[in-house]
């Protein structure tokens, strides 16, 4: 059995709201679970939450809420592997023991279908227990300053300020839209972020966060753009 799980708190500080917020005519959590749906991974799709109106909206999305999520899993400190360790152990109290699953965070518009489904390619014939999205980042970081207490500029890692932006290697960070991984992988709370991870590259211009309200308005124009760039295509 295949899970996907969005969690979608109501608490959200610097954006209210943010995930039944608008994002181009939709809720934004709408994009989340029609990513999840048409890329037919799964046998169930669970949005984790703590508001009524978030669990309203999600199930007439075509996901289930067929709990709401404790307290202690809705505030500031909880984690996104715990609210997913809740969802594996009540999903295996109900009779369904999954054995994938995945999590897709519900402001991920730029998420795609063929994603979901490469990113299960790739758990599957990797041998990998994890299976995250992630990108390039767009400077390279050995050429990354830093601003001292007194307001002065240093390297942070000054040896490599000769080398030559060719020699140096790519590095990359979490894209932040999907995280597969086998259920004892996510119940033993293995890192994420280590060896028995793979990770699925996807292109810059694909990837935002959405944290404030500056990352809202560049997220609808890059997706403006992005649209109306496939659509000329098409």
């Amino acid at each position: 059995m295949n899970l996907a799980v969005i969690p979608a708190r109501g608490g959200s500080k610097r954006i209210p709201r943010k995930n039944i917020k608008s994002f181009l005519g939709r809720p934004m959590i709408a994009w989340s679970i029609g990513a999840a749906v048409d890329s037919g991974c799964f046998d169930r799709l669970i949005v984790s939450t703590d508001d009524e109106e978030i669990a309203e909206i999600s199930r007439q999305l075509g996901a289930e809420v067929p709990f709401l999520r404790p307290a202690e899993l809705a505030d500031d400190y909880a984690t996104t592997s715990d609210v997913i360790r809740h969802a594996i152990s009540w999903s295996a109290q109900n009779n369904r023991v999954p054995e994938r699953v995945c999590c897709i965070y519900a402001t991920a518009p730029f998420l795609r279908a063929d994603d979901i489904t490469r990113g299960f390619d790739l758990l599957e014939d990797g041998g990998a227990d994890f299976v995250f999205s992630a990108t390039s980042y767009a400077f390279p970081i050995q050429r990354a300053i830093r601003l001292t207490p007194a307001g002065r500029v240093e390297m942070l890692m000054p040896e490599q300020f000769n080398t030559r932006s060719q020699d140096l290697d790519e590095v990359y960070h979490d894209a932040g839209q999907f995280y597969w991984g086998r259920s004892e992988a996510w119940l033993s709370g293995k890192p994420i972020f280590s060896s028995a991870a793979t990770a699925l590259i996807l292109p810059r211009y694909r990837v935002q966060d959405i944290d404030t309200p500056d990352d809202w308005l560049r997220a609808e124009l890059m997706f403006k753009v992005l649209h109306e760039f496939d659509a000329a295509r098409s």
